[in-house]
Protein backbone atom coordinates (compact mmCIF):
# COMPACT_ATOMS: atom_id res chain seq x y z
CA UNK A 1 0.00 0.00 0.00
CA UNK A 2 1.36 3.38 -0.75
CA UNK A 3 1.64 5.92 1.97
CA UNK A 4 -0.39 9.16 1.08
CA UNK A 5 1.66 12.44 -0.15
CA UNK A 6 2.19 14.40 2.04
CA UNK A 7 2.13 18.67 1.36
CA UNK A 8 5.31 19.53 3.81
CA UNK A 9 8.68 18.38 2.75
CA UNK A 10 10.45 15.99 4.96
CA UNK A 11 13.82 15.56 5.00
CA UNK A 12 14.38 11.48 4.68
CA UNK A 13 17.43 11.71 7.28
CA UNK A 14 19.38 8.45 8.24
CA UNK A 15 21.89 10.04 10.68
CA UNK A 16 24.14 7.45 12.33
CA UNK A 17 23.56 6.53 15.63
CA UNK A 18 26.66 7.46 18.13
CA UNK A 19 27.42 6.63 21.68
CA UNK A 20 28.12 9.22 24.56
CA UNK A 21 29.02 9.31 27.92
CA UNK A 22 27.22 11.56 30.09
CA UNK A 23 28.65 12.66 32.89
CA UNK A 24 25.51 14.18 35.46
CA UNK A 25 25.82 16.01 38.59
CA UNK A 26 22.75 15.35 40.91
CA UNK A 27 21.60 16.50 44.15
CA UNK A 28 21.89 13.33 46.31
CA UNK A 29 18.80 12.67 47.33
CA UNK A 30 15.79 9.54 47.88
CA UNK A 31 14.31 9.19 44.04
CA UNK A 32 16.22 11.20 41.97
CA UNK A 33 18.40 7.92 40.10
CA UNK A 34 14.81 7.07 39.59
CA UNK A 35 13.69 10.15 37.55
CA UNK A 36 16.42 10.74 35.95
CA UNK A 37 15.97 6.45 34.61
CA UNK A 38 12.22 7.49 34.32
CA UNK A 39 13.44 10.08 31.67
CA UNK A 40 15.08 7.99 29.55
CA UNK A 41 12.93 5.27 29.92
CA UNK A 42 9.74 7.07 29.51
CA UNK A 43 11.16 8.70 25.59
CA UNK A 44 12.59 4.85 24.63
CA UNK A 45 16.07 6.05 24.81
CA UNK A 46 18.41 3.11 25.54
CA UNK A 47 21.03 3.34 28.49
CA UNK A 48 24.02 1.26 27.78
CA UNK A 49 25.83 1.63 31.09
CA UNK A 50 25.16 3.09 34.44
CA UNK A 51 26.76 3.67 37.48
CA UNK A 52 26.30 6.04 40.50
CA UNK A 53 27.66 7.23 43.77
CA UNK A 54 27.88 9.61 46.08
CA UNK A 55 30.79 12.02 45.42
CA UNK A 56 30.64 15.05 47.87
CA UNK A 57 29.21 13.67 50.78
CA UNK A 58 29.27 17.53 52.53
CA UNK A 59 27.50 19.15 50.05
CA UNK A 60 25.27 15.99 49.54
CA UNK A 61 25.48 15.54 45.76
CA UNK A 62 26.27 12.11 43.64
CA UNK A 63 27.70 11.66 40.26
CA UNK A 64 25.47 9.57 37.64
CA UNK A 65 27.10 8.15 34.66
CA UNK A 66 25.41 7.43 31.62
CA UNK A 67 26.83 5.71 28.15
CA UNK A 68 23.74 6.10 25.99
CA UNK A 69 23.37 5.58 22.12
CA UNK A 70 21.45 7.39 19.57
CA UNK A 71 21.91 10.05 16.67
CA UNK A 72 23.18 13.25 17.51
CA UNK A 73 19.84 15.20 17.71
CA UNK A 74 18.37 12.61 20.19
CA UNK A 75 22.00 12.94 22.06
CA UNK A 76 21.64 16.62 22.34
CA UNK A 77 17.43 16.12 23.50
CA UNK A 78 18.52 13.80 25.93
CA UNK A 79 21.10 16.86 27.58
CA UNK A 80 18.58 19.49 27.52
CA UNK A 81 16.23 17.57 29.59
CA UNK A 82 18.57 16.23 32.09
CA UNK A 83 19.90 19.93 32.08
CA UNK A 84 15.93 20.97 32.99
CA UNK A 85 15.35 18.30 35.67
CA UNK A 86 15.52 20.09 39.10
CA UNK A 87 17.72 18.09 41.09
CA UNK A 88 20.53 18.23 38.16
CA UNK A 89 23.37 20.97 38.44
CA UNK A 90 25.48 20.00 35.62
CA UNK A 91 25.27 17.43 32.62
CA UNK A 92 28.29 17.38 30.44
CA UNK A 93 29.21 15.07 27.73
CA UNK A 94 32.49 13.07 28.03
CA UNK A 95 32.62 12.22 24.85
CA UNK A 96 32.46 15.90 23.18
CA UNK A 97 35.01 17.29 25.87
CA UNK A 98 37.96 15.01 24.46
CA UNK A 99 39.56 14.61 27.77
CA UNK A 100 38.53 12.31 29.39
CA UNK A 101 39.14 9.06 31.10
CA UNK A 102 36.82 6.55 31.00
CA UNK A 103 37.52 2.89 32.39
CA UNK A 104 35.28 -0.45 33.78
CA UNK A 105 36.09 -3.11 35.94
CA UNK A 106 35.30 -6.66 35.23
CA UNK A 107 35.57 -10.09 37.07
CA UNK A 108 35.30 -12.99 34.21
CA UNK A 109 35.14 -16.74 35.50
CA UNK A 110 36.72 -18.78 32.94
CA UNK A 111 36.64 -22.79 33.80
CA UNK A 112 39.37 -24.98 31.89
CA UNK A 113 42.11 -27.71 32.70
CA UNK A 114 45.19 -28.51 30.99
CA UNK A 115 45.90 -26.24 28.01
CA UNK A 116 43.09 -24.39 28.30
CA UNK A 117 43.77 -23.00 32.11
CA UNK A 118 47.69 -22.41 30.39
CA UNK A 119 45.76 -20.11 27.50
CA UNK A 120 43.75 -18.71 29.85
CA UNK A 121 46.53 -17.80 32.17
CA UNK A 122 48.21 -16.10 29.54
CA UNK A 123 45.74 -14.29 28.00
CA UNK A 124 45.25 -12.66 31.13
CA UNK A 125 48.70 -11.44 31.76
CA UNK A 126 48.55 -9.87 28.43
CA UNK A 127 45.52 -8.06 29.04
CA UNK A 128 47.06 -7.15 32.80
CA UNK A 129 44.20 -8.99 34.19
CA UNK A 130 44.66 -10.03 38.12
CA UNK A 131 43.60 -13.71 39.32
CA UNK A 132 41.49 -12.69 42.15
CA UNK A 133 40.49 -16.20 42.69
CA UNK A 134 41.21 -19.83 41.39
CA UNK A 135 40.48 -23.31 42.01
CA UNK A 136 41.60 -26.65 40.07
CA UNK A 137 38.90 -26.40 38.08
CA UNK A 138 38.52 -22.27 37.60
CA UNK A 139 39.80 -18.94 37.52
CA UNK A 140 37.98 -15.74 38.10
CA UNK A 141 39.80 -12.82 36.95
CA UNK A 142 39.69 -8.66 37.16
CA UNK A 143 40.20 -6.50 34.62
CA UNK A 144 39.70 -2.92 34.38
CA UNK A 145 40.17 -0.68 31.08
CA UNK A 146 38.01 0.99 28.81
CA UNK A 147 35.47 -1.06 27.28
CA UNK A 148 36.48 -1.98 24.02
CA UNK A 149 39.68 -4.20 25.74
CA UNK A 150 37.44 -5.61 28.52
CA UNK A 151 35.19 -6.69 25.43
CA UNK A 152 38.12 -7.86 23.42
CA UNK A 153 39.20 -9.83 26.87
CA UNK A 154 35.72 -11.68 27.13
CA UNK A 155 35.53 -12.56 23.12
CA UNK A 156 39.38 -14.58 23.70
CA UNK A 157 38.20 -16.54 27.07
CA UNK A 158 34.83 -17.77 25.33
CA UNK A 159 36.72 -20.59 23.64
CA UNK A 160 38.32 -21.21 26.90
CA UNK A 161 35.55 -21.49 29.22
CA UNK A 162 33.72 -18.52 29.95
CA UNK A 163 31.52 -19.39 32.90
CA UNK A 164 30.18 -15.65 33.58
CA UNK A 165 31.26 -11.89 33.50
CA UNK A 166 30.13 -8.71 35.94
CA UNK A 167 30.61 -5.69 34.95
CA UNK A 168 30.28 -2.48 36.75
CA UNK A 169 29.68 0.05 33.86
CA UNK A 170 31.56 2.98 32.75
CA UNK A 171 33.38 5.70 35.37
CA UNK A 172 34.76 8.72 33.68
CA UNK A 173 36.15 12.19 34.24
CA UNK A 174 37.87 15.50 33.16
CA UNK A 175 41.83 15.29 32.67
CA UNK A 176 43.20 18.87 34.13
CA UNK A 177 42.80 20.56 37.27
CA UNK A 178 39.23 21.17 36.80
CA UNK A 179 36.54 19.92 38.32
CA UNK A 180 33.00 19.20 36.92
Amino acid sequence: MNQPASAYFIEDRHDPNETHTLSVLVQNEPGVLARVIGLFSGRGYNIESLTVSETESQKHLSRITIVTTGTPMVIEQIKHQLDRMIPVYRVVDMTLTKRSIERELAMVKVRGQGEYRVEALRLADAFRARVIDATTESFVFEITGNTDKINQFIDLMRPLGLVEVSRTGVAAIGRGPEGM
